[in-house]
């Protein structure tokens, strides 16, 4: 059960339960306390990503972020795909 038990309410369902506490030493037997920049920058993302996707703070949540990767991935396929039509039509000429 994640909660007030392990310390991680308000915390979204991926942060992982030992990262998300003061004092957790993870899998790894790193000091109680002693985090890297790197994960304490991550926890702060997915603590904000919460709050946005909560309402509580401005930007795009979740389903908006993943529904722009698509289109942008797919404006990729289709920028590829024109520029393969048109090397078609430079040869046929």
């Amino acid at each position: 059960m994640r909660g007030k038990r392990h310390g991680t309410a308000g915390l979204p369902a991926g942060v992982p339960a030992q990262s998300a506490g003061p004092g957790r030493g993870g899998p790894h037997g790193h000091r109680p306390g002693a985090r890297s920049r790197d994960q304490q920058q991550t926890i702060y993302t997915w603590w904000r990503q919460d709050r946005i996707d909560r309402g509580l703070e401005p930007g795009l949540t979740s389903s908006e972020k993943a529904e722009l990767a698509a289109a942008k991935h797919r404006i990729a396929e289709l920028e590829t795909e024109l520029q393969a039509t048109r090397r078609a039509i430079e040869l046929i000429r």
